[in-house]
């Protein structure tokens, strides 16, 4: 995975991103403390509000830059909104009122949501092979949670020793740093995007892989699944203040520990999760994990419930962990049903629309979070969440049935096939000849029939979901005939 770093383009965007993250991991701490220095106990309503406005920027902006980041010259762009949120961030620490929170949120969050598309629309043209490309996937997501893991930890070393508004001036050098990575960086040149569509043209392009979402059953269920993920984030992130002042009556660094055991969490599956991927489908590991979130859910409401106890600082950190671990159960393999799913001249809006779509889903959860537990405490906080949780994962598993999943499996062969160049179909050749010798090939439900493969590399988009038995990959799906499968013609 570490490969991809050999391209020197894409290691300074990589790092760019990295220091860009940390400086919001501290921003993330330090914005929580001044809330509640702010609105005291309200502190959850607050944080919850300006959230909720961070989605709505995300929602409302993402789209629009994702359709024409080709149109504009994107080094400038994503210098540009990198100097906006260090500017952004060097105003924090002079708040005095919770209004002054929310304008400097929208600032921030608004350029962040002009610079995230455009980073996303970047990477497959310095990164052609679709090889390179996913496993800058998967460094992106790893990114994400290590600074979930790491930013916290950073802030209560300086909690330490300096006050939380000194955490504001990391950000401002965190942004400040990615801008100069990214000019630094040689990209190639945009491909010509002809002329700058309308009004309705616009419109199309950015709501194309919103549309793509709501025709196909597993990227429907992926949608209920960010509403449960995001139900599960939005209590960490908004009440963990309230949880360790008030509720456990704890120091202020403790904050940065309650956010790291989530972040912990999610980066323990993060890393097992490619090896579980070659035996188990994606569909098996997305719905464990959303499932698993209301039990995580039912914990909390334990912890919450309880009249005292020592032994409520670790339960809650180990919760955070166990919602952390689920909810990266469902978001690490996303990035694979997705790609999978969209035709490759409808990928970009897809990963686009999940981009905007998730983050609706975190804006209603995100004012839920703060206003349910503002104003009728933390039991009934986790009692409302956990509810939109288990109706979203029962949904999640009603859209997704598993002849969708074989039916996907049929679907990616079928691109896969249409795509190959000429030595590529020349090993599919090969393989399709083993299998035929194979003689444990049993027709199962009807048309689908579960058989092998031998001669395929990992990472074949075929084989995604099989298992691996000897020499060979084994799984099922629905009656499909092409070079990959002459023994079934």
């Amino acid at each position: 995975m570490l490969s991809v770093l050999r391209n020197r383009p894409y290691r300074q965007l990589f790092t760019a991103q990295v220091v860009a993250l940390a400086g919001t991991g501290l921003a993330t701490v330090a914005l929580g403390l001044l809330a509640y220095d702010l609105a005291g106990p309200a502190a959850g309503s607050v944080l919850g509000t300006a959230l909720a406005i961070k989605m709505v920027a995300y929602v409302t902006i993402a789209p629009v830059v994702g359709a024409m980041a080709d149109r504009i010259p994107r080094r400038a762009l994503m210098a540009g909104a990198d100097l906006t949120r260090a500017g952004v961030a060097l105003f924090l620490p002079f708040v005095t009122q919770v209004w002054q929170v929310y304008v400097l949120v929208f600032l921030l969050q608004a350029a962040s949501a002009a610079f995230t598309p455009t980073f996303q629309a970047v990477i497959p043209d310095v990164l052609p092979k679709e090889r390179d490309y996913t496993q800058a996937l998967s460094m992106s997501r790893l990114a994400y949670d290590l600074e979930s893991l790491f930013s916290p930890a950073l802030a209560a070393v300086l909690l330490s020793v300096i006050t939380y508004n000194w955490l504001f001036l990391g950000t401002m050098f965190g942004f400040a740093a990615s801008a100069v990575l990214v000019v630094s960086a040689v990209l190639p040149a945009a491909r010509p995007a002809g002329d700058a569509p309308g009004g309705r043209r616009l419109y199309a392009k950015a709501t194309e892989g919103s549309r793509l979402f709501l025709r196909k059953p597993e990227l429907r269920s992926l949608l209920a699944m960010d509403v449960a993920v995001a139900a599960a984030g939005a209590l960490v992130t908004v009440n963990s203040i309230v949880y360790v002042r008030d509720f456990l009556g704890l120091s202020a660094n403790t904050l940065a520990l309650a956010l790291g055991a989530y972040g912990g969490g999610s980066m323990s599956v993060a890393l097992v999760l490619p090896r579980v991927l070659e035996r188990r489908s994606d569909r098996t590991v997305m719905l464990g994990g959303v499932l698993v979130l209301p039990v995580a859910f039912l914990a909390a409401g334990i912890i919450t419930a309880a009249p005292g106890g020592s032994w409520r600082w670790p339960a809650l950190l180990a919760t955070w962990a166990l919602f952390g671990a689920a909810g990266s159960m469902v978001l690490t393999p996303a990035g694979r049903l997705i790609r999978r799913a969209a035709p490759e001249k409808e990928r970009t809006a897809a990963f686009a629309a999940q981009f905007s779509l998730s983050h609706g889903a975190w804006l209603l959860t995100y004012p839920l979070a703060g206003w349910v537990g503002a104003s009728a405490g933390l039991r009934s906080a986790v009692i409302v969440l956990g509810a939109v949780a288990l109706a979203a994962a029962l949904l999640a598993v009603h859209l997704w049935p598993a002849r969708s999943a074989a039916s996907a499996s049929a679907s990616a062969a079928a691109s896969a096939s249409a795509s190959a160049s000429a030595s590529a179909s020349a090993s599919a050749s090969a393989s399709a000849s083993a299998s035929a010798s194979a003689s444990n090939e049993t027709p199962r439900r009807g048309h689908v029939h579960e058989h092998e493969h031998f001669g395929l590399l990992p990472g074949h988009p075929h084989l995604a979901g099989a298992r691996r038995i000897g020499n060979a990959w084994r799984h099922s799906h629905h009656h499909f005939a092409d070079e990959l499968h002459a023994v079934h013609g």
